[in-house]
C-alpha cells in the first residue's frame, strides 16, 4: 500500500527519530562513512586518471577523438551490471569491485569537460602567452587552466554527484553505504528505512552540489566568471 504525504512524513520521523538508527554498525554515521569512502576514493581515482589526460589532450590536441569516444563508451556501461560482473569475477572481499564501475562512471564528465574547457580558451590568449615568452607548461598552468577552471569544476561536480547517487549499488552485492538502508528496507518492506535512506542520499548529493558551488566561487576569478556568463 502506498502511503499518503502525511504517512511518508511519519515514516521519516520514525526513521530519523529512532535511536537505533544512529548507533551500531548499521547506524547512519557508519553507513554514511562507508558511502563517503566509496564515493571519495572513486572520485579521487577518476581525477587522477581524467584530469592529467584531459589537460594533456586539451593542450596538445593529440588523441582527442579516441579519448572522447572512449569516454562516451564508458558512459554507456550499465553500472549495476558491471558491478555484478566484477563481483562474480573477484568476489566481495574488498571495496575494489565497487570502485571500478564508479570510477568508470566518473571519468567521462571530468575528461570531457577538462578537454572542452582548454580547447574553448580564446586562441588569442594562447598566442599572447607564447608571445610573452611563456613555455608550454607555463601557458597551461598560468593561462589555460585558470580560464578553463569553471568547466573543469563543472565536470568534477557532475562526476561527484553521479558517484554519490550511484554508490548505493554497493548494497546490492552485500556491501555497505547508504544504499544498505534502501535495499534492506525494500527486502523487509520496512518503508521508513527505505525512504530514510533515499533522503540521506539526496541530502548528500545536495551538499556536494552546494560544496562545489562554494569552491567555484572561491577558486574562479571574477573576471573569468563574468566571461563565462557573457558567453
Amino acid at each position: 500500500m502506498v502511503a499518503g504525504k502525511g504517512g511518508r512524513v511519519n515514516w521519516l520521523i520514525d526513521f530519523f527519530g529512532n535511536p537505533d538508527n544512529w548507533s551500531g554498525p548499521d547506524g547512519i554515521p557508519v553507513r554514511l562513512l562507508e558511502h563517503l569512502e566509496f564515493s571519495g576514493l572513486s572520485l579521487l581515482l577518476a581525477m587522477l586518471i581524467a584530469l592529467p589526460l584531459g589537460l594533456w589532450i586539451g593542450h596538445t590536441g593529440k588523441g582527442a577523438l579516441f579519448a572522447i569516444l572512449s569516454a562516451n563508451a564508458a558512459r554507456a556501461l550499465p553500472t549495476l551490471g558491471l558491478l555484478v560482473l566484477i563481483v562474480l569475477l573477484m568476489g566481495v572481499g574488498t571495496i575494489v569491485p565497487v570502485l571500478i564501475p564508479l570510477v568508470a562512471l566518473a571519468v567521462p564528465p571530468i575528461l570531457v569537460n577538462t578537454y572542452e574547457g582548454l580547447r574553448g580558451v580564446d586562441p588569442d590568449l594562447r598566442d599572447a602567452a607564447y608571445g610573452m615568452g611563456l613555455r608550454g607548461s607555463e601557458v597551461l598552468g598560468r593561462v589555460l587552466v585558470p580560464v578553463a577552471l569553471p568547466l573543469i569544476l563543472l565536470g568534477l561536480r557532475i562526476a561527484a554527484i553521479q558517484v554519490v547517487s550511484t554508490a548505493t549499488v554497493a548494497a546490492y552485492v552485500g556491501l555497505g553505504g547508504l544504499g544498505r538502508f534502501i535495499v534492506d528496507g525494500l527486502a523487509t518492506k520496512d518503508f521508513p528505512r527505505t525512504i530514510g535512506g533515499a533522503v540521506l542520499v539526496a541530502l548528500l548529493a545536495l551538499i556536494v552540489q552546494l560544496g562545489f558551488a562554494l569552491v567555484q566561487r572561491v577558486m574562479v576569478s571574477p573576471g573569468v566568471s563574468q566571461r563565462q556568463t557573457i558567453r
